[in-house]
């Protein structure tokens, strides 16, 4: 993934389904934000078509490169890659205006001179007088001689009469009376195009054909048509999604907890679970709950967004990604830990731990939810003798427990490495002293792993090897 925006826009595109996530870069790739990413991938990903990414970067005081940097890689985490270069909506400054110029040679659009303080007399004297504040331009209408040499605004004239509906493919069809809506502002005084402009210009040469995004710019759409009716342009198919609340049904913010989509990476959450999760908060495919990628990818649809607000469940979130790790391979779930413990800013596994790490995979995935419980796991095959002993492991380790690891360390000496073997010899040593296995158990763990809680004591063998092992044991005897 780049990272750097590119200053071209990318030309027209056919008529395959294009989809784009268009975030400011004013601060991290909120988790809501990676969730609309997220909807738009699956949706061009799963027809064969365009996933682009625009940053909106045209405020230019908020704007930052590092927040840019952010989210670039809050998308690589989250495996959300995108086609083409990433787009500076800044840079597109001058094709904005110059739209802004065609709709006034088109007769779509004026001039309004109308200064700050008019307008702020004229919604004062409407208050007064009990009626809309909506700014009415004299200017609208006005005769082109009768314009002052003074600074001006371009405004679109959206019609007085009838309504604009949005055949939204989420919240239905939705209708707003054009008299609800003022002559947007399109091009300052300065010159500078709006947000509003900036965005249906950018998404028409994109080629963008379903804008995927949530319905806290439903009304914004209304305004939006405005622009592409007046230049002639297709209308792209509009899906406006509910926000994320929070388990309090409010919405989601800092006193939920993370709020980034990089913080729950460094917090040891699998991409894959990340994914899953939040394709389901949502949206949903029959019962499903558990599913992949490529089955994301076939199944996800407009259609199957609700409309009201999803709720971000953390012990849902761990479940999903407890499935994912137990599912994944060995080789790439190590890569994945590693670069876990970056983003943590958490040392690095050595060569050694991390061939070790991967090898003990099978007996560690099963049951953990993140990456700080698998490694907690793991912990027998990546510390290093002497063996540091937790409480509990100490308290296992009394003078009795010594005395019969002294006597077990010999008999596996000459004992075929493999799990039957193992089991044959631990059981039956366990046996001869009139133990129950248990009691054998709490001082092997103890001697491996230094911790009381620990996969099975064979597991933990067969990964350390017959010559660590034995070491191991050896040294917790003396």
């Amino acid at each position: 993934m780049p990272d750097t925006v590119t200053k071209r826009l990318i030309p027209t595109m056919s008529d395959q389904v294009v989809t784009r996530f268009a975030p400011s870069p004013t601060g991290f790739l909120h988790i809501g934000g990676a969730r609309t990413a997220l909807f738009n991938w699956l949706y061009a990903r799963g027809r064969g078509g365009k996933f682009l990414l625009r940053i909106e970067d045209t405020d230019r005081e908020r704007s930052t490169p590092e927040a840019t940097a952010a989210i670039l890689q809050g998308m690589a985490w989250l495996g959300l890659d995108h086609d083409g270069e990433v787009i500076s909506q800044f840079d597109g400054a001058s094709r904005h205006a110059e739209v802004a110029h065609q709709l006034l040679s088109k007769g779509k659009a004026y001039k309004c001179f109308s200064t700050q303080e008019e307008i702020a007399a004229f919604r004062e004297q409407a208050r007064a007088e009990g009626k809309s504040t909506l700014f009415r331009s004299p200017w609208r209408d006005a005769d082109p001689t009768t314009h002052p040499d003074v600074p001006f605004v371009i405004r679109i004239k959206v019609p007085q009469d009838g309504a604009t509906v949005i055949r939204d493919q989420v919240q239905g069809d939705v209708t707003i009376r054009n008299d609800q809506l003022d002559d947007m502002i399109l091009l300052r005084s300065d010159g500078t195009p709006v947000y509003m402009l900036a965005v249906v210009v950018d998404d028409h040469d994109m080629g963008v054909t379903h804008v995927i995004r949530g319905d806290d710019h439903l009304n914004n759409a209304a305004r939006q048509m405005m622009i592409y009716e007046a230049m002639g342009w297709d209308v792209p198919v509009w899906a406006h999604i509910p926000l994320i609340h929070g388990p309090d049904g409010k919405k989601l913010s800092k006193r939920h907890g993370a709020l980034g989509a990089q913080e729950y990476q460094a917090m040891g959450y699998p991409a894959a679970g990340m994914r899953n999760y939040l394709a389901r908060l949502g949206w949903s495919h029959g019962d499903d709950e558990f599913f992949t990628d490529a089955q994301a990818k076939e199944w996800f649809d407009l259609d199957g967004i609700g409309k009201s607000p999803a709720r971000f469940d953390l012990k849902k979130l761990e479940n999903l990604c407890g499935q994912h790790i137990a599912t994944s391979e060995d080789a790439a779930l190590r890569q994945e830990i590693e670069d876990y413990l970056a983003a943590a800013d958490l040392p690095a596994l050595t060569s050694t731990q991390s061939g070790d790490l991967e090898r003990a995979m099978y007996c560690l995935k099963d049951r953990a939810r993140t990456f700080p419980e698998l490694l907690e796991k793991a912990h027998f095959a990546l510390t290093e003798r002497p063996i540091a002993l937790d409480d509990k492991a100490a308290t296992a380790l009394s003078s009795v427990s010594d005395g019969i690891l002294s006597e077990l360390t010999p008999q596996l000496q000459n004992v075929s490495w493999s799990r039957n073997e193992l089991e044959e010899a631990l059981n039956s040593f366990a046996e001869s002293k009139e133990l129950k296995f248990g009691k054998l158990a709490g001082p092997l763990r103890a001697a491996l792993a230094g911790r009381a809680v620990t996969p099975s004591v064979f597991d933990m063998m067969l990964v350390l090897g017959r010559d660590e092992t034995l070491a191991r044991l050896t040294e917790a005897a003396k």
